[in-house]
């Protein structure tokens, strides 16, 4: 069975793997996926705003997508997020392994129980990114020459706009690290499918009133990106899908 990798802003494509581009066509839309081999497995690669970044994070057809990888055969996914830093433990271009998420997120199709065809289903998300794959992201960080931190709690926005100082400052109270506008709803469509989900997050800015204005990182990033890339292709090549139990649906 092929994993999957799924890129955000800045990750269009995977370094030293050729893709050819697959249209899917699904109940929930059509999602366009690139097809490619690595050294030990088969790949799916989906850049979820699109090659030439066209798809705002409120426009992204999270279950179209999710529901392509599903027919695909797909049953492991890694997941990478441009985030904004809202804490000193997760500098600016220092990889994190996201842990737990909180989702402020509204108006998106957020499940793919809505009907009575699928019945009724609740994800169980006491453990919602795969111990085994975000356990391996870590030990095999500096391998790849990458300065990796563990246990982030990814906040999920709606976007594109930012947030603002108030909104940043009650999201670390409420114990946020990271923040960002794609994770949710893909962490828990993937788990309602049956898929493990382990999820990099790269901080390219500090959070609003961190600093006098948010200023993007440039230097070096290009490298940081590709090095992230084949750290989740590692991980992907010494996990197998037996080994990594999607969450339970209840």
């Amino acid at each position: 069975m092929p994993a999957a990798i799924m890129g955000g802003t800045g990750v269009y494509n995977l370094p030293d793997v050729k893709v050819e581009a697959r249209e899917m066509v699904n109940d929930y839309g059509t999602a366009q996926v690139f097809m490619g081999k690595s050294a030990h497995e088969d790949i799916v690669f989906l850049t979820r705003h699109g090659r030439d970044h066209s798809t705002p994070p409120h426009k992204v057809n999270y279950r179209a997508n999710i529901q392509a990888l599903k027919d695909l055969g797909v049953r492991r996914i890694m997941s990478t997020y441009a985030v904004g830093s809202i804490t000193a433990d997760y500098p600016v271009l220092d990889l994190a392994v996201i842990r737990d998420f909180l989702d402020f997120t509204h108006g998106r199709a957020f499940s793919f129980f809505e009907d009575l065809e699928r019945a009724v289903g609740h994800v169980e998300m006491s453990k919602p990114f795969c111990p085994v794959m975000s356990n391996k992201l870590m030990s095999l960080a500096s391998k790849h020459n990458i300065k990796c931190r563990d246990g982030a709690t990814y906040v999920a926005t709606n976007g594109p706009r930012f947030e603002s100082p108030a909104e940043i400052k009650m999201y670390q109270m409420l114990g946020g690290h990271v923040v960002g506008m794609t994770c949710c709803p893909e962490v828990y469509l993937a788990g309602e499918l049956g898929m493990s989900f382990a999820a990099l997050a790269l901080p390219i800015n500090l959070a609003a009133g961190l600093e006098e204005k948010i200023t993007l990182a440039e230097d070096n990033i290009d490298e940081v990106r590709e090095n992230m890339i084949k750290l989740m292709i590692d991980v992907l090549h010494s996990t197998n899908d037996d080994e990594c139990t999607p969450p339970i649906l209840l």
